[in-house]
């Protein structure tokens, strides 16, 4: 679709559309809002930066306005998401979306002080934004009542289950019995986890795996250095960080690397900011919002904050430590080149990661290449890879045995001896 006045949105919604610098629907957007605004169910798949949060916020913004309910004992519309800082972005774009209208916007995190969630909960929000756990707390403690729920949307399905958040999800979504619609986005719809939990929740859904359009898709540059030893690997790091990044999110497995990684830059007069698992609220939206607001150009971040980072204008991600998993990689790279926009990936690979070159080529389905920086150049070669002998089989062994020449019969079995 052209632009937003063709998906039959109220006037407040196009002009608020407008004003956050959206012109026409993306992919996702032109297939989604359609069915989701005829009261379907939806089962959605699309790469991360393609516009799905408003796929699935614009709908429901536009039902609360088509039939507004002035008396009712709670919330109207919830979003479940698996991690902090994803639920206070979805809450900021729905702010924005809904600034030209009386609706009102309303989240509930974990590491939040209860005080807190007993305002937002009293305020009676149209749409609540919150993390399951947390949620759950306030349901069992009847603080919370699911019964004006009308819209239930899960965002980000495939992470929620990967974090353990299945069972919390299904009791929430029992819970809220009476709602008239399930909306369900997933970066992959592939895992056999997805596609049971979906069944269990969604009615007839209609399904949409979108494939983004070329403007859409990322353009992500990625490449690695080989790097000789830990030496090596920071000497490297610190180049890109002095010398050829506009705002960069570095990855790192632990919190113990986070920490020798920041105290190390500190040492050397390069300010960052820094995400890890297990930490205080305020402190994670403060280290957030200096990025954001580009106080500081460099976010250390363990796993944790591999999804729900949603920054505008990210030129780098660069993998100090490589991930567990091809899945984990591509979350990575993604914070860059959003929306279309161009963003460069760049891993560090020491001779124990080697084996990753491999992986990120076919997982990716792109090329992936080293590249040197002069003053930098690798002292060692890249090493060898192995391919392991596959050991013979049963199966052929038993092939071989066939192939032998069957002895011939010499004559009758002999008759058993009479006693």
């Amino acid at each position: 679709m052209s632009n937003f006045s063709l998906l039959e949105l109220d006037d407040e919604l196009v002009a608020a559309v407008s004003q956050m610098g959206f012109t026409a629907p993306t992919s996702i957007q032109s297939l989604v809002i359609p069915d989701a605004m005829d009261g379907r169910d939806i089962l959605a798949c699309a790469p991360t930066g393609t516009g799905k949060t408003a796929a699935f916020l614009l709908p429901v913004c536009q039902y609360l306005l088509d039939y507004p309910k002035p008396h009712r004992d709670s919330s109207r519309v919830l979003i479940l998401v698996p991690t902090r800082e994803l639920a206070n972005q979805v809450a900021e774009q729905a702010e924005q979306l809904v600034k030209l209208s009386d609706l009102t916007v309303g989240v509930i995190t974990g590491g939040i002080n209860y005080g807190t969630d007993k305002d937002t909960l009293s305020r009676k929000v149209d749409i609540l934004v919150a993390t399951p756990g947390r949620l759950l707390e306030h349901i069992t403690n009847e603080s919370f009542e699911l019964r004006d729920i009308e819209s239930l949307i899960l965002d980000e399905a495939d992470r929620m289950l990967d974090m353990g958040f299945g069972t919390v999800v299904n009791q929430i979504a029992n819970e809220a019995k009476w709602r008239k619609q399930t909306m369900l986005f997933s970066a992959t719809l592939q895992s056999r986890g997805v596609r049971e939990f979906a069944e269990h929740i969604l009615k007839e859904p209609a399904e949409h795996n979108a494939t983004p359009s070329r403007k859409e898709k990322a353009k992500i540059l990625q490449w690695y250095h080989l790097c000789d030893d830990k030496n090596h690997k920071d000497a490297i790091l610190d180049y890109h960080l002095q010398n050829t990044i506009e705002s960069c999110i570095v990855f790192v497995k632990t919190r113990e690397k986070l920490h020798q990684l920041k105290d190390r830059l500190f040492a050397k007069g390069i300010e960052v900011s820094y995400l890890q698992g297990e930490m205080p609220q305020d402190k994670r939206m403060a280290a957030l919002a200096k990025f954001k607001a580009k106080e500081v150009q460099i976010l250390i971040a363990t796993d944790v904050a591999a999804r729900g980072i949603d920054v505008a204008d990210v030129s780098h991600v660069i993998n100090y430590d490589m991930p567990r998993g091809a899945d984990v990689y591509l979350h990575r790279i993604g914070r860059t080149g959003r929306a279309g926009a161009k963003g460069v990936a760049i891993s560090l690979i020491e001779a124990h990661d080697y084996t990753w070159v491999g992986k990120v080529a076919r997982y990716t389905k792109e090329t992936f290449k080293a590249r040197v920086i002069d003053e930098l150049r690798p002292k060692n070669k890249p090493p060898t890879l192995v391919k392991k002998k596959k050991p013979k089989t049963k199966k052929g062994s038993a092939k071989l045995k066939a192939k032998r020449p069957k002895k011939k019969k010499t004559g009758a079995r002999p008759a058993s001896p009479k006693h």
